[in-house]
């Protein structure tokens, strides 16, 4: 039986299919696709989908490779439907020889031809400038989801299809359907592992051309699949959060990238109470506890980071607490805003669950969310994303907040 019907079979109960609108009438490489057709029209059952030819087989598709189970198996899927190339960005991994080396061990397994793409230069333009601006001034920086739109989606899917190549696909555990012309973003079936979040910034170009091939599987099942192929050393290796930073340590990557901007400075109280100094306001962020290096007779927070006098704001939990977040450079995946003062579920974190909020839209891609609920820890320069149900919208970049009463 054809893999992509019984990633479709496996799908069949479960709930992110009932989320998935009735109005779909057409097929096309999107939707007929692993783990992604999920449900066309009303409830199409994937046995309909028998005799149907599967128009991915027609095209070429690039697999963005990483060395990892999940862009493994990505590859062992598309090669059951056409004829697939790996490709490899060379970015600024502390151990990219090593990492090259598993990616080339790996696609000679397969028997596919991997191309190895140098970004150095753009990466360091456009990502590693922006995450280091960013801690100096105070906000807390999400370099995965400015590279998805700049680097890997953008400049890099650019050169895969340079190559002559109809698709590109990544081992995202997102979800995409095509609505009259239009591309909709769903989180992944396995909701541990959903990374819809990082893809909020990207726009209808795209997502034309990209495939998520296990949108619809659970990581378990990835696990077996490769497995079943002879890959059976990936348990237990997990990616790196931050592909640059070695050993993830931030403040050691800042320090030797920006010397002139290590700056001293005082933690304060909110009334302005000094309680002692810190070595730069960049090894510090919003609901931080550990680390302060002050006394006191109950637990102390950082409550907020102020680059103009360079101090470091303490305070109780309860200060953490937020009803309102403001927001800037609104994008939405559509093209096209939600509805104005309605309510939709904002993630402020990747790790955060999501909360109910009002969605007010104000100028210039300006808006604000007035939360049902306080929400914790609200960090600006993170990215507020917005979901109705398991689709996501839009995001725009948190600059400010307002404390719960």
């Amino acid at each position: 039986e054809d893999i992509f019907l019984t990633n479709l079979k496996s799908l069949g109960e479960r709930p992110f299919s009932d989320k998935l609108p009735g109005k779909l009438r057409h097929y096309d490489n999107q939707n007929l696709f692993t783990g992604q057709a999920k449900y066309v029209t009303e409830k199409l059952y994937p046995i309909q989908l028998q005799g149907k030819k599967n128009p991915v087989s027609r095209q070429k598709t690039g697999i963005a490779m990483s060395g990892g189970v999940d862009s493994t198996a990505c590859a062992l899927l598309l090669q059951k439907q056409g004829e697939v190339e790996g490709f490899f960005m060379r970015l600024h991994q502390p151990d990219f020889e090593k990492q090259k080396e598993r990616v080339k061990s790996i696609a000679e397994k397969l028997s596919i031809k991997l191309n190895i793409i140098d970004l150095r230069d753009e990466f360091e333009e456009k990502v590693l400038d922006y995450f280091t601006s960013h801690y100096f001034k105070g906000l807390t920086p999400n370099p995965c989801v400015v590279c998805n739109r700049e680097i890997k989606f953008g400049l890099f899917f650019d050169r895969i299809m340079a190559h002559g190549m109809d698709m590109a696909a990544t081992g995202h555990y997102a979800n995409l359907v095509c609505i009259d012309g239009i591309y909709h973003l769903y989180c992944g079936t396995d909701r541990s592992k959903d990374q819809s979040y990082f893809l909020s910034r990207l726009d209808q170009r795209q997502l034309s051309r990209v495939i998520f091939p296990l949108g619809g599987m659970e990581k378990e099942q990835t696990y077996r699949l490769v497995e079943e192929h002879g890959f059976d050393d990936f348990r237990g290796i997990e990616s790196q959060d931050v592909c640059f930073l070695e050993g993830g340590k931030i403040s050691c990557f800042l320090e030797k990238r920006a010397p002139r901007e290590l700056h001293h400075g005082s933690i304060v109280t909110r009334s302005g109470k000094k309680l002692g100094e810190h070595r730069g306001i960049f090894r510090y962020t919003i609901g931080q506890r550990k680390g302060l290096g002050i006394s006191s007779s109950h637990p102390l927070y950082v409550t907020a980071l102020d680059p103009a006098t360079g101090s470091v704001i303490v305070g109780g939990n309860e200060e953490l607490l937020k009803t309102s977040i403001r927001v800037k450079d609104l994008h939405w995946l559509s093209g096209t805003p939600p509805g104005n003062r309605k309510k939709y579920t904002v993630r402020i974190r990747y790790s955060h669950r999501g909360a109910s909020a009002t969605l007010v839209l104000g100028n210039n891609n300006k808006g604000h969310f007035l939360f049902d609920e306080p929400q914790r820890a609200i960090t600006p320069g993170q990215y507020a994303v917005i979901y109705i149900e398991n689709e996501l919208l839009g995001s725009g970049i948190i600059t400010g907040s307002v404390t719960a009463l």
